[in-house]
Parts: structure tokens; sequence; C-alpha cells
């Protein structure tokens, strides 16, 4: 799995320029069973996305179709985690080893 911090890299003016088009982008992730939850950080500062589990090679290439990514007007740290431990609603969605 996959922790995704974003990171805005242009003034909000630009990102709310581009959101139309990254909500798009989302709502296809979640269609595909590929993000679990998404929102924007507090201050506005960037947005936080956990993925379901995938591997390196496809997160890249979908973060690589992501709006923000092509205008360059965000940047996304990607943090890999194994869970260990998960709250029961989880289960079906979040593999233990």
């Amino acid at each position: 799995m996959f922790l995704l911090l974003s990171r805005y890299l242009k003034p909000v003016e630009e990102i709310d320029r581009v959101l139309p088009a990254h909500r798009e982008f989302l709502d296809r992730q979640y269609a595909a069973g590929r993000f679990m939850v998404s929102g924007p950080l507090e201050p506005r500062t960037g947005g936080v996305i956990v993925t379901f589990p995938m591997s390196r090679e496809t997160l890249e290439s979908i973060l690589a179709e992501d709006p923000f990514v092509r205008e360059e007007i965000s940047a996304y740290q990607v943090l890999e985690f194994k869970p260990t431990k998960r709250t029961g609603v989880l289960a079906e969605y979040v593999p233990l080893p």
C-alpha cells in the first residue's frame, strides 16, 4: 500500500484551474478500485491519498495520468508501507502478512 502526500508547487489559483480534471482522475481511480481515501491537507498546501495494495510500477503509471502531475503544479511524496494492523471493516481490503 502507499500513502501519497501531494505538495502544491503553484498558487491555489492554478490548483483550482486544474482541480476539476484532477477530481475526474480521482474518480477513475476509485472506480478501478485503486484508491481508498483522499482529500486536501488543512491548511490547503497539498493533499493525501491512501491506495489499495498495488505494485510501485502500477502506481507510477497511475500518477503519470494525474493532471496535477502533468501540469507540474503538484508533486507527490510516495511512501510505501506494509500494514501489520487494521480495523475489522478493512479486513476484506487490506491484506496482512
